[in-house]
């Protein structure tokens, strides 16, 4: 057997929620490039219009749905939309999320409680909804967005973002036990800094963007920061055969930024 084959996802149905943020257009390119059929959510309408035209051009057949997955009901029927589109649901990646900084005593409750529900709550409905789609068809992918910051602190006012991806950590390990026997595995991509919209003023060289960088890759083991492609291979193989006996585990992009 060629062991690329492990890798090869032609026809598999991926969902992706958070389709327009960072991470979420990663893995569109990514899956529409390996030959994926796409579900692409996302609640920004001309952003999300703006990644299924790329993945078009890159090949891939894609449904987009304007929506976030806030509630039960949309996470269900964005599973069945999927199925009724293409048949089945083989990957499914959420990448939806937030941060909301401040201090402790600055953040307010709401606030606190929108940043778990948005990384949480979200990510345990849809894994929930997709579950029960993939137990039927006996096997199935999922692919949940964790951080660095779901093992390490940060002075900065990160009190509610840490702790909502501390818990995806654990959803990540919970569901991996559950639904190991089922055929489905559950697994998480922990990137730390890598490149965005949202982190481009880190990469500049402007005196204060190179201050702070400076002293983060003091951290990072390999010198750098992230790109989108270090990303690629980690979510390919978390999406594919070759992960199948992987599950519970959470896969730190980070340049050896949490080994140090």
């Amino acid at each position: 057997m060629n062991p690329l084959s492990m890798f090869d996802v032609t026809d598999n149905v991926a969902l992706i929620a958070g389709a327009s943020g960072a991470f979420g257009m990663v893995a569109a390119r990514i899956l529409a490039g390996a030959g994926c059929k796409l579900v692409l959510v996302a609640g920004n309408q001309t952003a999300l219009d703006e990644i299924a035209g790329e993945c078009r051009g890159l090949g891939a057949e894609v449904t987009a749905i304007n929506t976030r997955p806030t509630d039960e009901d949309i996470c269900n029927d964005l599973v069945a939309r999927a199925v009724t589109a293409y048949g089945s649901l083989d990957i499914l990646v959420v990448a939806s999320g937030m941060n909301k900084v401040a201090l402790v005593n600055d953040m307010t409750p709401e606030t606190f409680s929108a940043v778990m529900d948005a990384n949480v709550t979200q990510s345990w409905l849809l894994a929930r909804a997709a579950a029960g789609h993939m137990k039927a068809q006996g096997s199935g992918k999922i692919v949940l967005v964790s951080s660095a910051r779901g093992l390490l602190g940060h002075p900065a006012g990160y009190s509610a973002y840490c702790a909502s991806k501390a818990a995806v950590d654990g959803i990540t390990k919970a569901l991996g036990c559950e639904l190991g026997p089922t055929g489905i595995t559950v697994n998480a991509i922990a990137p730390t800094v890598f490149r965005s919209p949202l982190t481009a003023w880190m990469y500049e060289d402007t005196e204060e963007a190179t201050k702070i960088r400076q002293g983060f890759l003091a951290r990072v083991p390999k010198g750098r920061l992230g790109e989108p492609e270090d990303l690629s291979g980690p979510l390919l193989f978390l999406a594919s055969k070759a992960s199948d006996f992987y599950t519970g585990h959470i896969l730190y992009a980070d340049g050896g930024y949490t080994a140090g």
